[in-house]
This record gives C-alpha cells, structure tokens and sequence, in this order.
C-alpha cells in the first residue's frame, strides 16, 4: 500500500519505517499505471517517484530511504548543511530531496507559495533564520530571480531538472550567485553530478549512454521488471545521455535518442548549443532536427538574440569550432523558447 502528500512528517515516517511508502502523485493516470493498492516489490522502498509520463506510460521510481539519506549527505559534504527554501514541488525528486536534507539536518524548511515571482522569492527568503541559506531551482526559476539581491543571500543554488544556458549560469555568477549545475535524474535520486563532478560515493562513466554507480541509485521501476532488467544493474543505471569525461568532469552532450543524423554524420544538439551560446549575439538557443529529403534530417537553431545574426555568421561561428556537419542550415529567432512545466525545453515544440 502506498500513501501520498510527501509532506515533512510523511517524509519522515516513510524514512525511518513508522509510516507507509510515499507515492508522490494522486495524477489519475499515475495512479492507473503504478497502483498503488498493490504490494511494493521490496520491502525496504520508501518512496515512488513517477517520471517520464508526459510521453508515455509513467513510470514509478524505487527510491530506498538509504538511497534518499545517501543522497543527502552527499550534497550536504559538498554545500554544507543549512536551512532550505523549498521552491520546488516536493512530488518531483529536486523537491522531495530538500525535505530529506532538511530532515538530517534537523531544519525546517521555508515553502515559496504560489508561483515563482521575484516578489515571492523575497517574501520567502526573509522568512529564513537560520545561518546558512540554500536553495534548488530548475532554469526556468532562476531566469525569473536573476536580478534579485536575494539570491545572493544564499550559499548555496543548486540547479538541475534541465540544462542551463550557459549566458544564464554566467549572468548569476557575475551577479555573486553560488549556482551549483547539478546533474541527475529520479532514478538516482536527484542530482549526483554537481558542476561536473560526482558526489562522494558516486562514480560516472561517459560513452553512448552516460551510467551513474552509487548508494544513490533506486531499485528499479515499479511493476516494470524488463526496464529494470535492461537499465539498472545492482548500484549502476544506465541514463539516456550521451557525454563524456573532459579531465575528470563530466560534459552531458544530450539525450542519445536525440541525436541528429544528418548527411550520414551524427550531430548531438548539446554541443551545437554550447557552440552557439557562446556567440555574443545570442541569449538563448535550442537545437533541433527535421525531415530533410536531401540530408535525412536539417540541423535547425533556434534563438533568442542580443544582437543581430545572420545564418551565415552561424555556421560560420559553429563551422570554426565544431565539424561543418554541425553547422545550421536554418536559423529560426524567436522572443523566447517554449518551456514544458519542468523548466526544460518543448523540443516537440520547436520541431512543430
């Protein structure tokens, strides 16, 4: 039997085994797949995190209380302890994690209420009293706070849930944020990859599909025994990332499933992005690809600029720093990129 609302007691209760298992929805269509009526498949499962059900059936990630305290304790010998703002929805890991941290630390945590405006954000911020200060956020937040002095007050954001532009990461930063980009998923209970570098007890293989070892990682996934076979092995799971250790950090190149094929060249958007955003014309960019009858599929960026771009000062930026294959064929420039409720971008969008 599973309960819900991961609030601070339930949280709690589910760590330590005086209460139930926590499943973070009450979605019906999350309820419909995980069902929750029925007996978990290990005794020693705290809670079930749904992920990946905006384009399928979710799926309910097995998270151990000693996978949740691992977790915890990594980030607090990185950040440090201290109270937490929540200002994630503790039914998404980013969120549930703050209330474990919170927890071992013995700090309640200050809760942002209603959406994530500067005004709110300060609101909140002056309600903290404790010494040191920390926060999570996903891009989206931090775009919004970026001109807030009260995001200085912190010693610690950590930011995950999608990859940040690195021209957002560089404003904070000059601004006097701490902004920690952190790497991770439900499946290892949050972020395990902070500006990266694993946390203690995490080890990090790069290669066509990046695989994360550690006390971080979950069971498995609930009622899915042949997904769980194909992508974890004991403490190892198996992401659907591509990237690859440049002197001992970790650079995420983008989903392997997104991967271009153009021209008979694979083209990983990641990296075409991270070459575009460094032009000083450009605030913000996606990459995508498109039917091409010619080269099987068309590299399209699409921008948001500073200054003006011409497509040719495009591939020509690209072309110096990365193979011509890599180039843009079509520059699209738009006010802003479309955004899907977790901060990351509506790719399915962009290809529309």
């Amino acid at each position: 039997m599973l309960a819900a609302a991961p609030t601070l007691d339930n949280v709690a209760a589910a760590l330590d085994g005086s209460g139930p298992p926590l499943l973070t929805s009450t979605e019906p269509r999350v309820l419909a797949a995980l069902r929750p009526d029925e007996p978990l498949e290990h005794d020693d499962v705290a809670v079930v995190v749904p992920t990946s059900g905006s384009t399928g059936e979710p799926k309910g990630v097995l998270l151990t209380a000693e996978n949740l305290r691992a977790s915890a304790r990594a980030t607090a010998s990185v950040v440090g302890e201290g109270q937490w703002l929540l200002a994630i929805p503790p039914t998404h890991v980013g969120g549930l994690q703050v209330l474990v941290r919170s927890l071992l630390a013995g700090t309640s945590p200050v809760v942002l209420d209603g959406p994530t405006t500067v005004e709110a954000f300060e609101a909140a911020t002056a309600r903290l009293t404790g010494p040191r200060r920390l926060v999570s956020l996903v891009p989206t937040q931090l775009r919004r706070l970026v001109g807030s002095a009260a995001l200085q007050e912190y010693d610690a954001v950590l930011l995950g849930g999608a990859a940040a532009p690195p021209g957002l990461l560089a404003t904070a930063r000059e601004a006097g944020v701490r902004v920690f980009t952190t790497y991770g998923m439900s499946e290892t209970s949050g972020g395990c990859v902070y500006d990266g570098l694993p946390l203690p007890g995490v080890t990090v293989e790069g290669g066509e599909r990046i695989r994360l070892r550690g006390p971080v990682v979950a069971r498995g996934y609930r009622l899915r025994r042949e997904l769980t076979a194909e992508l974890f092995d004991g403490d190892c799971f198996t992401t659907s990332d591509t990237g690859a250790l440049v002197e001992g950090r970790l650079v995420v190149q983008g989903r392997a499933d997104d991967v271009l094929v153009t021209g008979g060249e694979k083209v990983p958007p990641a990296v075409v992005e991270a070459a575009l955003a460094a032009h000083p014309s450009v605030a913000e960019v996606a990459v995508v690809g498109v039917p091409d009858d010619e080269w099987g599929q068309r590299v399209i960026a699409v921008v948001v600029l500073r200054a003006p771009l011409t497509l040719e000062q495009a591939r020509t930026h690209v072309g110096e720093r990365l193979p011509r294959s890599h180039a843009p064929r079509e520059l699209r420039v738009v006010d802003a990129l479309p955004l899907l409720p977790s901060g990351k971008i509506d790719r399915m969008g962009l290809r529309g």
